[in-house]
């Protein structure tokens, strides 16, 4: 007989022994009259394994509710920031406020908010 059959039936055996006697145990439980301690490891087992799960999902699900990609207002470098927040640009260090989905740059009321072009000269002869 080859050694290694031999310890593949040993592990066999011992796997179905554990399993066997997990069942035994649950069974007895029940007979007894403790179903519901098996019932509620039961349960517990669930929650731990699908609240994470479901954390996860409802994260993402948020993020990409209030998560805002766009340009800066005064550099017009790419930004990310999160919805009704006010965050920095990285690029200009200038302080932007995100509202309604959009970028924009916050400012004293009465404050009038202009863009420079420049000009060129041209000499008349």
């Amino acid at each position: 007989m080859n050694l290694n059959q031999s310890q593949r039936l040993l592990v066999n055996l011992s796997t179905v022994r554990s399993w066997l006697t997990f069942f035994a145990i649950v069974s007895l439980l029940g007979f007894i009259g403790l179903g519901w301690l098996v019932k509620s490891l039961l349960i517990m087992t669930a929650l731990i394994l699908l609240t994470p799960i479901l954390l996860f999902v409802g994260f993402r699900w948020w993020l990409g509710q209030n998560l805002v990609k766009g340009a800066c207002p005064a550099c017009g470098n790419p930004l990310t920031g999160l919805n009704n927040t006010q965050t920095t640009c990285p690029f200009c260090a200038q302080t932007v406020s995100v509202e309604k989905s959009s970028f924009q740059r916050p400012a004293e009321p009465g404050t009038i908010d202009v863009q420079a072009i420049e000009v060129t000269s041209q000499s008349v002869d």
